[in-house]
């Protein structure tokens, strides 16, 4: 997956505690998140369940479209995963195509990763 501003909701379980996100790679920063390895919110409440993203043509877009959903109450932000998630079912082998890389608290990640990941950028939160 080349890399697209996108905007994202992560969230604890079913229902459970949500999270919104931008970045300009998504799979990298939901890795992140996954893997605890950006400090704040998502580790300290253990939100790692991509349920939903949409992507943008560029990052100005992603970043209104996110403070937009961040405005919005929580039904709301539940109504727009279940749309197109019914299950909240964890998105993340849909944008890698692997169930198991970079499954939740597993700080074992292949050597390829290191290439997206490269050293310590991170994205806004």
């Amino acid at each position: 997956m080349t890399k697209q501003p996108a905007v994202y909701i992560l969230a604890s379980r079913t229902n459970g505690t949500l999270y919104t996100g931008v970045t300009s790679d998504l799979v990298r920063r939901v890795y992140e998140h996954r893997n605890n390895l950006a400090d704040g919110f998502t580790k300290q409440y253990g939100v790692h369940r991509l349920v939903y993203y949409e992507f943008h043509a560029d990052m100005e877009g992603a970043i209104t479209r996110e403070k937009q959903i961040k405005k919005w109450n929580r039904q709301w932000k539940i109504n727009l995963i279940e749309q197109g998630n019914p299950e909240w079912r964890d998105l993340w082998a849909d944008i890698t195509g692997d169930e198991q890389t970079g499954s939740p608290h597993t700080q074992e990640r292949p050597s390829y990763w290191t290439n997206i990941l490269g050293g310590n950028d991170r994205e806004r939160q």
